[in-house]
């Protein structure tokens, strides 16, 4: 690809936030190149939904990174605990986080924006409808930005200056919904469970499920979601 086009990486989880932050970028004119991870996790059907979403945007290329972080544990999503059921409530981050998650794969994600001579890497991190899960905080990218900038070649060299986007930290889910929408997302695409079925449907009470029904709810649009 020429290089005086406008690249971007995009971290995809298949979900309405990442899958939200990608065609937000494609529609600043960023080309997409979107990265994606199996790290173990049991939620495993959302691989399927971020290569059906990078099919349906037309990115540019969908790298797939393994990483088993099964070995290190620690979270409901990468070891035998279970995922909790009875919705979130209080201040506790909750098992369902992944330590260091997003650390790994914005490191990742510097990597490849490195290698392209990419700016800018978009993640679709949200401080508003979410888990609690302290690296979706804006003081987390902060910092992470400046590690992007003091910790590689080209922005100690100043052949780069990265910027981590977070076009949706401070929307809730309905406004990412509806923005979405207004960009032609397709939804019915998407997966958000923690725990889906073998066949890959959602199982609607665990916290991602329930946050996702409620934006769609409050955003007064149908949700594509298939549900056991």
């Amino acid at each position: 690809m020429n290089d005086d086009i406008k690249k971007a990486v995009a971290l995809s989880s298949g979900g309405i936030d990442s899958t939200t932050a990608m065609a937000i970028a494609a529609s600043r004119g960023f080309a997409i190149h979107s990265l994606t991870f199996s790290y173990g996790q049991r939620h495993g059907h959302e691989l399927l939904a971020a290569a059906a979403v990078a099919r349906q945007m037309g990115v540019v290329r969908h790298l797939v990174i393994e990483t088993d972080l099964r070995k290190i544990g620690g979270s409901a999503l990468t070891d035998t605990l279970p995922v909790p059921k009875t919705g979130h409530t209080g201040t506790a981050i909750p098992v369902t986080y992944v330590p260091a998650r997003n650390t790994i794969f914005l490191s990742y994600a510097l990597a490849w924006a490195e290698t392209l001579k990419a700016a800018d890497i978009f993640i679709g991190v949200n401080a508003v409808d979410y888990s609690g899960y302290p690296d979706c905080r804006p003081e987390y990218i902060d910092a992470f930005n400046q590690v992007a900038n003091l910790g590689s070649k080209a922005g100690v060299e100043g052949q780069i200056a990265f910027t981590i986007q977070t076009p949706l930290i401070h929307m809730t889910k309905a406004e990412i919904i509806r923005t979405g929408m207004a960009l032609g997302v397709d939804y019915s695409l998407t997966s958000s469970c923690y725990d889906p079925s073998a066949t890959g449907l959602a199982c609607g009470l665990c916290d991602s499920c329930r946050i996702r029904k409620k934006g769609f709810a409050e955003a007064g649009l149908a949700d594509p979601t298939r549900y056991v």
